[in-house]
């Protein structure tokens, strides 16, 4: 199992999931490209370095040389972006896939408002052109952290003083910084065309997908006309299940027991067990 990380954090979040689910499954804990402790790649053409789907290429060929040909993903907030990604792009590599408090990027922007704008600023402020989300980010790497951790409906209480700290330092990196604005601008151009034109052909997720997302943040009220988060993962995917939980944006750090039991009883579902079999004894490619 893969598991990816969102914005401002580390792999460290899973600091405290990960020792629950470490007994059932083998555990992969990444730094997103750009992020953490993971290199910067190099500045491209429309931001594409940073996109979804080279960040999904990255990781999937690292898991290959790692051993792993087949894996299941869990990604929370721009980690999610990543793994939902990965499950469209290299459908014979991903045999689950578990998206945390977010709902994919086209349909983030085509839904876009006052809401969004205000609640997530990251969105918006990130992705405008450098330098200036570099410059206003490098500043005060601090009071992003601590913005995120107090209005994003998380108790900071979730968050012990060397985590905290750790955030922090690593948005003390000047490539990094810029690193993580270029994903940002991804998101809000390349990325999204390349999902519209997934949308376009009817490219779907073919493996089972589970979406959790907080009780207390927007997409709990934003998207009732859709049929809620569950309504719009069922316009990618196939087979989607989900709910929300108690807690904040950063329910993970606030709640990884419950974390880690839905996550676990999804992957070891017997409906998902079937459809993994069915599928690798499927000759046919992808």
């Amino acid at each position: 199992m893969l598991l990816l990380h969102g914005f401002p954090e580390t792999g460290l979040m899973w600091h405290r999931v990960a020792p629950l689910l470490a007994g059932a499954f083998t555990l992969v804990v990444a730094d997103l490209p750009g992020y953490g402790r993971s290199s910067c790649p190099r500045d491209s053409d429309h931001h594409a370095s940073m996109s979804k789907r080279e960040m999904a290429a990255t990781l999937t060929d690292a898991m290959g040389i790692a051993g792993y040909e087949r894996f299941a993903i869990v990604g929370h907030d721009r980690g999610g972006r990543v793994a939902y990604r990965a499950a469209l792009d290299h459908p014979a590599r991903i045999s689950h896939v578990v998206v945390l408090d977010m709902v994919p990027t086209y349909d983030v922007w085509d839904r876009a408002d006052a809401r969004l704008a205000l609640a997530y600023w990251p969105f918006s402020l990130l992705a405008q052109p450098a330098p200036l989300p570099e410059r206003l980010m490098a500043a005060a790497p601090d009071a992003v952290v601590d913005n995120a951790i107090a209005e994003w409906g998380s108790s900071p209480d979730a968050f012990l003083t060397w985590l905290r700290e750790a955030y922090i330092d690593a948005l003390r990196d000047p490539a990094r910084v810029h690193a993580i604005c270029e994903e940002y601008r991804a998101a809000a151009g390349i990325d999204r065309e390349i999902d519209r034109a997934d949308l376009d052909a009817n490219r779907r997720i073919i493996c089972p997908l589970l979406a959790l997302w907080s009780d207390r943040g927007g997409l709990a009220r934003w998207y009732d006309d859709a049929g809620g988060p569950l309504g719009l993962w069922r316009r990618w995917a196939d087979d989607v299940q989900g709910q929300s939980v108690s807690g904040g944006h950063f329910f993970p750090e606030e709640d990884p027991a419950t974390t880690a039991r839905l996550i676990r009883a999804f992957l070891e579902s017997e409906g998902c067990r079937q459809k993994r079999t069915e599928r690798d004894a499927d000759p046919r490619p992808g």
